[in-house]
């Protein structure tokens, strides 16, 4: 460590990289950003003058001065690195899905134990502003008891993009694993592992290019009949899409468009920016509901979203030495990678699968 920063090395700059990962790296007090993986280029170093490039993975877990590996390849190459990581001594961030199967990644959680290094997978959508204020509106009970949580990841393109997201052949592609990661974590992240639940998974688009998920609807059930539906389709035109809706015995609370955090993002905006995570009074959601018994209806303004405090609180833990500190536990990981296998199961049979 360089004094009281963990120095970063990141494999990979492609689009996660450049935008979700090596800014808010930079943007945070207590990580630097020391090396990055770039095995055809040294694209980093226009951006970032003083990085080490390194030209291989193995030539990036043999450099002594690396605290931290963030792991921003294809999904199937995740497990591996990780392993690879942590086995060098090198504490981890690996970018969602943490894994392709629920066993990969119970290995990594034990792995993480065995050698004592901070481990997580970079569920940034926590920190969305929409997903803040639905938090905060749940905790605070402002819809009474809540009966139904319904969350969409919407989008539309009918045709297929370039990369590997979208090969029919390349294991952890398609939607499930990409928006479909960051819908459950939010989930089990709020109300914790489901009873059963029960999922449609198709491909809508029927494309002669590629027949990867691009549509599914995954309904978790728990007790009291709460239900959490997520849905996720690639040919949701209409705009704005649907966010988010809640409802409860006092109310409900509706939002639209997606958290504003990943175009400011690309725009090259960073958290020091002025407006960054500050959403537009008209994107805002509405509330209609009894609170302290006053009927309540009108918009809610929307948290500030932060994706920063993903990295804070992963440079804090790794300062600290304390794996108990992590936001984003391992476990949480694996919670996630299993679902998404049950659901995959339960669209297969054609049944409710118990948990």
């Amino acid at each position: 460590m360089s004094g009281q920063k963990v120095s970063v090395g990141v494999v990979g700059f492609g689009f996660a990289s450049r935008t979700f990962h090596c800014p808010l790296i930079v943007s945070s007090p207590h990580l630097e950003l020391t090396a990055v993986v770039e095995r055809h280029s040294d694209n980093s170093k226009k951006v970032y003058p003083w990085v080490n490039v390194a030209k291989s993975t193995d030539e990036l877990f043999d450099m002594d001065n690396i605290d931290l590996v963030v792991i921003t390849t294809p999904n199937d190459s995740h497990y591996t690195l990780a392993k690879q990581a942590m086995e060098k001594g090198k504490n981890v961030v690996v970018e969602k899905p943490f894994t392709i199967t629920s066993q990969e990644a119970s290995e990594l959680v034990q792995i993480s134990e065995k050698t004592g290094k901070i481990c997580s997978v970079y569920q940034n959508r926590r920190w969305d502003g929409d997903f803040l204020t639905v938090k905060k509106i749940i905790e605070n009970g402002h819809l009474g008891r809540l009966v139904e949580f319904e969350s969409h990841f919407d989008r539309f393109r009918n045709f297929v993009k370039a990369g590997w997201r979208e090969k029919d052949d390349q294991p952890g592609s398609g939607m499930l694993y990409d928006l479909g990661a960051h819908l459950i974590d939010q989930a089990l992240f709020l109300f914790g592992l489901p009873t059963s639940l029960f999922a449609t998974i198709s491909n809508q688009r029927q494309l002669k290019e590629s027949n990867v998920i691009d549509d599914f609807t995954i309904i978790l059930k728990y007790p009291n009949d709460f239900n959490v539906i997520l849905r996720s389709s690639m040919l949701a035109r209409q705009a704005p899409v649907l966010r988010f809706s809640l409802r409860g015995m006092n109310g409900s609370f509706v939002k639209h468009h997606l958290d504003v955090q990943e175009d400011q993002l690309k725009a090259g905006l960073v958290p020091s920016s002025g407006g960054y995570g500050v959403e537009s009074t008209d994107r805002w959601g509405t509330i209609n509901s009894d609170i302290s018994g006053v009927h309540v209806v009108g918009q809610v303004e929307t948290a500030n979203g932060d994706y920063l405090s993903f990295y804070n609180n992963v440079g804090e833990s790794i300062l600290k030495k304390d794996p108990n500190h992590l936001i984003v536990k391992p476990q949480h990981g694996v919670n996630c990678i299993r679902v998404i296998e049950l659901a995959k199961q339960s669209s297969d049979e054609g049944r409710v699968i118990n948990l």
